[in-house]
This record gives structure tokens, sequence and C-alpha cells, in this order.
């Protein structure tokens, strides 16, 4: 495991001494799935760890991964040692307890087994949380995933935020609960069928699977950044490279671009730099390397030229309708290598059925892994309750 991606031993300690031991809690009040810092911080403060990480995983089972990406905007947030200098930073603090602590641990807080079968579609992270919650509640869980392995969208995060060891170690926590079965490479196309097959409920978490198009001449030119993100290798000879939007995925396109060695990264973004959706850190990060900010700016058209590719961008201002071109402000922009676009991804349409339930992106939108990991486990908290219900 990378140990610059954790707290060290003087900074863990530093980091608990911060805690206020607020009696309000405002920390576990801002989390998606009620998480308690104030609880676990102070177990560790007196050196009883492995209470620390079963406060944690009692919420949450995919701790590790949170600790290491979640964002600023929930507990952090909420932190009123902020309101004295700065925030606990409670996400590394978690991180750090779990990767030192939880090792074999298992949840004891399980039901006996129910004799009902649920389908899960989609290996992610809401997919995931939603296993934990069934296998706790007393079902047997088939998870399908259409890649290889688990972790979904998370596998698009670069390794040197996300480890792939880390979605593993949640995986593996998750299983020690009770075994999920998993088919890999499997592709299902409609969850109506699973209903069919002996299962008795489905939850599908099968994410955005649709990357929004730019809509301009030339798009056919630009790489989708589930694409690049994928496989960046594969591009790694790109000198010049433009990203086209302004959210944490683009940050990853426009950092992972540097690591490769581009001399020249420019981000494109429609709206002003404060509307920009990057944590704090990750706009550090973005101007720590140098990377080019290009905001209130849309790219209107690509253009091949030769082994380059140019960019024809026109200025935006906010209007009536969000943010809209100023006339007569195009500008053509020569020599990029590559250009990746991250403006997002649409989700399929569901299917309406009492007993398919949605979770995570496909049903909330673009969400954090902690937003994602609540869905989850609500999904599994409403199916239960509907299969429990005719029952009656």
């Amino acid at each position: 495991m990378n140990n610059k991606l954790y707290l060290n031993k003087p900074q863990f300690e530093a980091e608990l001494e911060r805690c206020l031991n607020c009696a309000s809690k405002p920390c576990m009040s801002a989390c998606p799935v009620n998480c308690s810092p104030q609880e676990f911080i102070q177990h560790a403060k007196k050196g009883e760890y492995k209470e620390a990480v079963a406060s944690i995983c009692k919420n949450n089972p995919m701790g590790h991964t949170c600790g290491l990406i979640c964002p600023d905007q929930f507990c952090m947030k909420a932190c009123l040692r902020g309101k004295i200098d700065f925030p606990i930073n409670i996400p590394l603090v978690q991180a750090t307890l779990i990767n030192k602590y939880r090792e074999d641990m298992v949840d004891g807080n399980k039901q006996p087994t129910n004799g009902k079968k649920i389908a899960i579609v989609g290996a992610g992270p809401a997919g995931m949380a939603a296993a934990w919650k069934l296998i706790k509640l007393g079902y047997a869980v088939k998870l399908f995933e259409k890649s290889d392995k688990v972790g979904g969208a998370l596998n698009l995060i670069p390794d040197y935020r996300l480890p792939y060891e880390v979605i593993e170690d949640d995986w593996r926590y998750i299983n020690r609960i009770g075994k999920v079965l998993v088919e890999f490479n499997t592709q299902v196309d409609n969850p109506l069928d699973l209903l069919t097959k002996g299962f008795d409920g489905v939850i599908m978490a099968i994410g955005e699977q649709n990357i929004i198009g730019l809509g301009v001449d030339g798009e056919e030119n630009v790489v989708p950044y589930a694409d690049y993100l994928k496989n960046p290798d594969k591009f790694a000879g790109a000198k010049r490279v433009g990203i086209i939007g302004g959210g944490n995925v683009a940050a990853d396109c426009a950092m992972t671009a540097k690591n490769l060695g581009a001399n020249m990264v420019t981000v494109f973004v429609r709206r002003k730099i404060f509307d920009m959706k990057v944590t704090k850190k990750e706009m550090e990060e973005l101007l720590n390397r140098q990377i080019d900010l290009m905001t209130t700016t849309r790219v209107c058209k690509v253009e091949k030229n030769a082994e380059k590719l140019d960019i024809y961008t026109c200025s935006t201002q906010p209007g009536e309708r969000g943010y809209e071109d100023l006339p007569d402000s195009v500008v053509k922009r020569r020599g990029f290598d590559l250009i990746i676009k991250a403006i997002g991804s649409r989700a399929e349409k569901p299917i309406e059925h009492a007993n398919i339930i949605y979770a995570g992106d496909c049903k909330i939108g673009g969400s954090t892994i902690v937003e994602a990991v609540a869905s989850g486990v609500d999904a599994a908290k409403m199916l239960d309750a509907k299969i429990k219900g005719e029952q009656k």
C-alpha cells in the first residue's frame, strides 16, 4: 500500500487532538451514510483502534475507499474546527485507521439466512454497498458485472489517488460478512429476465453509461474520458492536451496527462472558475501543476489538421438560460495532440417494476463515492421492505 496516501503517526495524532468532541456531532449529520467521525475519533484518541474501525464500518462498508477520495463538502465542511483554524482531515483519519487496523475484522451483526435471492447488476460502489446490506439482512446475493473486476467508475480514478488494492480491501471486508457470488464479464440488458430466473428482486447499479456528446463539428476527433482513463498509457505520447469539462473527472484527466509527460495541458470550462465542480484539493493540484484553466470558454468546433488538432472556442457569460455564447468571440487554437471530452454522462431509462430498484449514479446522477454508497444501502433497505411486505 502506498503510505504517502495516508497520515503518518505525528500527523494522525495531531488530527485526533484537534477534534473538539462536539456534542451536536455536525460531522455525522453532514455524512450521507450517517457515519460519526466524532465517535471514531474519540475511540482512536483512547487507543481503541478496533472500536474506531467498527464505528466506521457499521454504516459504511467502503470506508477505506471513501477515506481516500471523499470530497471536502460533507463532514469536513461541517467540522466546527474550521471556525477556529481549519477542519480536521476526517476522511484521511478514517482511511489511515482502516488501512492500519481493520485487518480481518468481521461485522457480526448479521441476520439469519432468509432463503431469498437478490441479483445486483453493476459492481460499482452502489452495487457493492447494496450487496453488503443485503447480506447483513440474510439474503443470498449474486452480482453481475460487465467488466472483469469490481469497482465500476472507481476504476477510472487514477492510481495515484485510488490504488485498486484499496477497492479490493473493501470488497474483501464485504465478503468476510458473507460470500457474494459474482459473474464477471456479464452484460444484463433486461433486469426483468432475472426475475424469471429465481431472483426475488433486482438492484440496478449500472451507473451513467452514456457519455454526453459535445454536439459540435469534428467531435469524432475527441476522445471520451472513459476511454482515456481506462487506458491512459495508450495516449502517453501526447505533449499538448486539451480537456473539455470542469468537474473532478476533467481534473483527473488533466492530472493524468501531466503525469504522462504532457508539457501543456489546457482545461476548457464553460463556467467561471468558482462554478467548477472540483474540491479545494483538486483545484490546488491543478494550479500547482501549472495546468491552464480556460474558464468562460466553450469549445464549438474541433478540426483535424495533418497530425494535429485545432480547437475553435467562443467566450461565454451567464445569461437567462445558463452560460451563453458571446457573439463574435470565436478564437482558433492550434496544435493539440489530444483532446478529451469530460462533460458528464447520462443513465439509461429505468425499467418500472416493483421489485427492481435503482441505485447510485443511474438513479441520482453523477455522485460522490459516499453518496453512491448511501444510495446502494437505501436501495437494499427498500427492496427488503418490499419483499417483507409481500410475505405478509
